[in-house]
């Protein structure tokens, strides 16, 4: 699991101040994994380390820290009956007050290792484990004589969803809780969104969404699906002129033949006029709308770890 600063940043913005409880530890077996985490405000909660008594606990000593101004603390506990949990193992917990100069101090990615306790100097384990990150790309959380170091998440993905119909709700459902995306959602009328929009989620309202095409970054992903192929061309038209690392366009074969054949008469070249995916998603879940996103979902994933696996290669 690594720190995402976007993530943090809102949670920040909201509360002013939170406490991150990170797993730094396991010994023996644990409900989650080191760098699970979870962060704690006076009002509530987000993320997990496990659930039962030990999140419990651990959730009233943060909002305890956070009352008396505690900036960090460590705690170490095995899960056994005194709290009522059969785990057998032990975990050591880290709790961090989380600002904005907490956020100040993060790299934009990498490994951010810091002195919770113990000595000044970061230990051989650390220094060893940054060096790595360095060249080789690898990072994982390590706990060693007092030092934290964890990995931070590249700057999130860019990701624009053009149309608020049933597949863009579905769409977006299912990808807002996915970890390093940043969504934007366009449509014409505040009336076609959800009441709830996820807070992950920036909806944009445009009676020409099209528009809004030079505002997006030119390594920002795109899904096309609203509710007129009319709009759908001018979107594609106007990002082919733009620039963008994918482009997804909901339809048939059919539609894709149509959409060749009309880009090309507005003077795109056939090898720019492929960059763009049609249909989307995976044809052999069907065509229901969640089956649409969770087929995008899985492709989406897919080309991440596809790059990080490139990455880590050619560092």
């Amino acid at each position: 699991m690594t720190i995402e600063r976007a993530t943090l940043a809102r949670l920040v913005a909201d509360h002013g101040a939170a406490l991150r409880v990170v797993v730094a530890g396991v010994r023996g077996s644990a409900p989650r994994e080191a760098g699970a985490a979870m962060a704690v405000w006076p009002g509530g909660q987000a993320g997990t380390i496990g659930g039962g008594a030990l999140e419990y606990e651990a959730a009233a000593e943060a909002r305890g820290m956070l009352a008396a101004g505690q900036a960090a603390a460590v705690w170490r506990r095995p899960l056994g009956p005194a709290l009522g949990q059969c785990c057998g193992g032990a975990v050591t917990l880290v709790a961090e007050r989380i600002d904005a100069g907490w956020l100040a101090g993060l790299p934009d990615d990498g490994l951010f290792a810091r002195r919770i306790e113990g000595p000044e100097e970061a230990p051989l384990a650390i220094r060893r484990a940054l060096a790595r990150a360095r060249s080789e790309g690898r990072a994982a959380t390590l706990w060693a004589q007092g030092w934290l170091a964890e990995p931070v998440a590249p700057p999130a993905r860019a990701l624009w969803i053009w149309g608020a119909g049933h597949v863009g709700r579905a769409l977006v459902s299912v990808l807002a809780p996915l970890p390093g995306l940043r969504i934007t959602w366009i449509d014409t009328a505040a009336d076609r969104f959800p009441a709830e929009i996820p807070e992950t989620v920036t909806a944009r309202i445009a009676a020409e969404p099209g528009a809004l095409v030079p505002e997006a970054p030119q390594e920002a992903e795109h899904l096309i699906l609203t509710y007129s192929h009319a709009l759908d061309l001018d979107l594609c038209h106007r990002l082919l002129g733009h620039g963008f690392a994918t482009c997804g366009l909901i339809g048939s074969e059919t539609k894709r033949a149509r959409f060749r054949a009309r880009l090309a008469a507005l003077g795109h070249a056939p090898a720019a006029i492929s960059r763009i995916r049609c249909p989307i998603g995976d044809p052999g879940l069907g065509k229901h709308p969640h089956a649409i996103a969770v087929g995008v979902a899985a492709a989406l994933l897919k080309e991440r770890a596809a790059g990080i696996e490139q990455g880590r290669r050619a560092g």
